[in-house]
């Protein structure tokens, strides 16, 4: 069992790699965590809550010597809704088309059905070379990890698959997130950069902006409204009628829910909460486009959506 824990040398004539890496693991692995890491800047939404992953958001990671893309897919999951199955779908057909799949383990938690499920599927997929990242290091003492890393080799062979490395990091404490870039590269096709210097997602603003409104939305109803939430952006215009030096973007965007009685909690005591969603995601959107941002926030009711075929083209999954 090779476990990876300070950088190989590479030698200095290395040809440029470019390619696609995408992290799976069961939700709130810290899959998003670890991309955000690697890439230096807020490009996946995070939250404590499972399955709050709905697109594929893609974090770049420029190098001189190389160029890695980061497909972040929604947590594999046995499916009980339409949208679990779509969702599911989306992550076997991202898993056939990367260069190199990294498997998230949290340090502090057993290994149980949920990676089982997925290590299993991983097993079916043949060429492509799999990394197993053993994430939240910082919330378990050494002896616990060693516990961890041999149980993931274990594993490894009692389903056929060969890990290319088994690498331990913490994207909390930044600790091992470079060495993890390190050892992704080498096994990424030869080739030119895919994406220009400065990109560092190709995920559309509008729905980036949308996964912004809906992270602060979650804050606070997880735990009634974990997944009842979708945000969707309708218009974003500039203001007319102000001077160059002082532009202001009018965003116009609607946050659905499933069933008029959560119109309440999501709008809160004299729309409060409403309030405060607003003013949070409107700083972090301003963060993401660097100019100021009026953000008009109305919310609606969807009826079922997660179960409506029709709902869901129009919620854009």
């Amino acid at each position: 069992m090779s476990v990876r824990t300070q950088s190989s040398e590479q030698s200095a004539e290395a040809a440029h790699r470019a390619g696609f890496a995408c992290f799976v693991g069961r939700p709130n692995a810290g899959k998003s965590t670890l991309t955000n890491a690697l890439v230096g800047q807020k490009v996946a939404i995070t939250a404590n809550q499972p399955q709050t992953t709905r697109h594929t958001v893609r974090g770049i990671v420029h190098r001189e010597d190389a160029q890695l893309i980061l497909v972040d897919t929604p947590g594999l999951h046995k499916p009980r809704t339409l949208l679990g199955e779509r969702l599911n779908d989306v992550v076997r057909t991202t898993w056939a088309e990367v260069d190199v799949i990294g498997f998230c383990l949290p340090a502090n938690e057993k290994i149980g059905p949920g990676d089982r499920f997925i290590a299993k599927e991983l097993a079916g997929i043949k060429k492509t070379p799999k990394v197993a990242i053993v994430t939240k290091t910082d919330l378990v003492d050494s002896k616990t990890l060693a516990e961890q890393l041999i149980a993931i080799d274990q594993l490894g062979r009692e389903l056929g698959i060969e890990w290319a490395e088994i690498v331990p990091v913490s994207a909390e404490g930044d600790k091992q997130v470079n060495l993890l870039a390190d050892l992704l590269i080498p096994l990424l096709p030869e080739g030119p950069a895919l994406y220009p210097e400065g990109d560092l997602t190709d995920e559309p603003e509008q729905v980036m902006i949308a996964e912004l409104i809906r992270e602060a939305a979650l804050e606070g109803v997880r735990d009634e409204l974990p997944h009842s939430i979708a945000v969707v952006v309708e218009e974003m215009l500039p203001r007319e009628d102000r001077p160059a030096d002082k532009p202001l973007l009018d965003i116009h965007a609607n946050v659905y829910i499933e069933r008029p009685s959560q119109k309440g909690i999501i709008i809160g005591p004299k729309g409060k909460r409403l309030k405060d969603v607003g003013i949070k995601s409107r700083k972090q959107i301003e963060a993401l486009l660097g100019t100021p941002v009026f953000l008009d926030l109305h919310v609606k009711v969807a009826k079922d959506w997660q179960r409506d075929p029709k709902q869901l083209r129009k919620l854009g999954f």
